[in-house]
């Protein structure tokens, strides 16, 4: 059997990754250019790939191909019509990230009210030990508890940040973008109420002609003047240009995204020029990637291979 992953980079640094040569023979790519992708899978029984696209004119192309196996959840950058075309099977993993991103949900939160970068920052340049005050009060913390969260998708990651914001005593609505969800066992409300309604609105759902830039000018102007809009979802949900602006004008308080409508994010992003940077927090798609997250994706690609050997 021979096995090819093609951007086993998005793993980090995991010597997991050779639990693979078991299957046969296993070789791995930091990083593949779409120029690259014939070459290294011409003779591939089973692919692996995060992000790198596996499209139409590519599978035509791959006689050995049996298996791909998709290191994420999403499986947008396949072309799932045409695998099935060709009896070729599209394994993806669930729930290996739920933890992870609510974790990171909560860190933002923490962050946007508690200004933690913004204190550590004030103390190690010295500023705090050259004053006469035990305190430097500064922009202010705000508590979170009492205040309100939408939280717009309502799958395993969205309960688990309501089950979060339920301990610290958060009161919880939410959206469902497929209309599916509707016993979570919170407020099921219209996207204009919880945008109208919440002090913390976060993003948790997955990108399709539904949620495609489900966030833009005109739902931001609703949402209240110290809100705070979180995207850990998928880029494209929210319009990026659209909430530079929003921020600049203060129509919202301040903002995180983890998440880009084009990744990695071009220097030319509004996201970048933004002036006062205590409004913005930006991560690098990097929610999904604790270590556990990552340990346990590899254990669920080992899980869909061989499942699908046996």
């Amino acid at each position: 059997m021979n096995i090819v992953f093609l951007d086993a980079l998005t793993m980090g640094d995991m010597p997991e990754l050779e639990r693979f040569n078991g299957f046969g023979v296993y070789t791995q790519y930091a990083e593949t250019a779409p120029d690259e992708r014939l070459e290294r899978c011409l003779e591939a029984d089973i692919i692996i790939t995060n992000k790198v696209k596996i499209d139409a004119a590519l599978l035509e192309l791959l006689p050995n191909l049996k298996l791909i196996c998709v290191a994420a959840t999403g499986t947008n950058n396949i072309d799932l019509e045409k695998a099935a075309a060709l009896n070729i099977p599209v394994k993806n993993v669930k729930g290996y990230s739920t933890n992870s991103v609510a974790q990171l949900t909560f860190g933002f939160i923490i962050e946007l009210y508690n200004r933690i970068s913004f204190y550590d920052t004030y103390v190690k340049e010295e500023m705090y030990s050259s004053q006469q005050l035990f305190t430097h009060i500064g922009p202010g913390l705000e508590e979170i508890a009492g205040k309100t969260i939408g939280i717009i998708g309502m799958g395993d990651i969205g309960k688990a940040v309501a089950k979060i914001a339920a301990a610290f005593n958060m009161q919880v609505q939410y959206y469902s973008t497929s209309g599916k969800n509707t016993d979570a066992g919170y407020p099921s409300v219209s996207l204009e109420v919880l945008l109208k309604t919440s002090d913390v609105v976060s993003i948790h759902a997955p990108f399709n002609p539904q949620t495609s830039q489900l966030i833009g000018a005109k739902q931001l102007a609703m949402m209240k003047s110290d809100a705070v809009l979180i995207n850990v979802g998928r880029g494209g949900i929210v319009v990026e240009a659209d909430l530079v602006r929003a921020l600049e004008e203060k129509k919202i308080y301040a903002a995180a995204l983890d998440v880009f409508e084009q990744e990695p994010l071009p220097l030319h992003s509004p996201l970048l020029q933004l002036q006062d940077h205590g409004q913005l927090i930006l991560t690098p798609h990097i929610a999904w990637a604790s270590k556990q997250a990552r340990l346990t994706l590899l254990q669920g690609i080992e899980h869909n291979i061989k499942q699908f050997i046996s």
